[in-house]
This record gives structure tokens, C-alpha cells and sequence, in this order.
């Protein structure tokens, strides 16, 4: 799997159905998934962290998206993965642990020693692979909507 740079115009049919999946994954709906807010979102946080942004290709094809930066959480620096994401056919065939791997050398390279995550409880595919890369549960956050999780780098 390689990656390559999100090009936000040039990648529009992928990153949009790709976010959109997320949501559904993630809570059942994509009813709170708003495009142009997503869109208006990627392109600031890539100007902010460009290597964070990136679209997993095999085979000359996007199989998959990861967003990943840099944030403060109660008063110091810390890596923050916004989306973990490849298409259904390529679950479960390892394929996370390169996303995984990928976001940990951008947070290595920027000197991170610790990793966090918002889950959604019910994503139970995701708290396993979560849970599988270290990652231990913090605390609930939006009344109980999503779960902080954190991993050390």
C-alpha cells in the first residue's frame, strides 16, 4: 500500500464517499455528515499538517483514506487520528495495521510520544483493532456518543 497526498478537488469521488462510509460505520447514519463543513475542514487542517492527509492506494487505486495531527489535550501535545477508513473489501486483510503504522511515523516525526482517538461504542470492529494497537480507553465525550481512546507512539 502506498500513499499519496489528498488533493481535495482532484480526489473529491473518493473522499466524500470514503467520510461518508465512516459515519454510517461508525453510527448507523450519515445523517450528520455535512460535505461542504467536511470539505471546508480537510482543506484548512491540510494546510495546517500536510503529511496527516493522506489516500491509501494499492494497485494504483484508493482503497482508503487516513487523517491524522497534531492537537493539545490538557496542556500538552499529542498526535490525534481523525479517520482510520478503508473501503469494506479490504477489512480485516491487515491493511489498518499500515494506516496504523503510517500515522505512527508522522507522530514520531513530529516528536509525539502519545496518540489519541474518538470511537464510536457501537464500532465494535474498530475498538478491536484499536485495542489490538495498544490503545486504552480515557473517557467518554458528546454525552456518550464517541469514546477517547489513547496509545502511546
Amino acid at each position: 500500500m502506498d500513499f499519496i497526498p489528498i488533493q481535495v478537488r482532484q480526489h473529491l469521488q473518493y473522499i466524500l464517499p470514503f467520510r461518508r462510509d465512516s459515519f454510517i460505520v461508525s453510527f448507523g447514519t450519515d445523517a450528520n455528515f455535512n460535505a461542504r463543513e467536511y470539505l471546508e475542514w480537510l482543506e484548512m487542517q491540510q494546510v495546517r499538517f500536510p503529511e496527516g492527509f493522506m489516500l491509501a492506494i494499492e494497485n494504483g487505486v484508493p482503497i482508503g483514506q487516513l487523517e491524522v495531527t497534531r492537537k493539545d489535550f490538557e496542556g500538552k501535545p499529542i498526535g490525534y487520528v481523525n479517520l482510520y477508513y478503508l473501503i469494506p473489501e479490504k477489512c480485516g486483510l491487515g491493511l489498518g495495521a499500515e494506516l496504523h503504522a503510517y500515522a505512527m511515523s508522522v507522530f514520531k516525526k513530529h516528536q509525539l510520544e502519545e496518540y489519541h482517538l474518538r470511537v464510536s461504542p457501537t464500532n465494535k470492529q474498530a475498538i478491536s483493532f484499536y485495542e489490538k494497537m495498544g490503545m486504552k480507553w480515557l473517557k467518554p465525550e458528546m454525552d456518550g456518543k464517541v469514546f477517547r481512546m489513547a496509545g502511546k507512539v
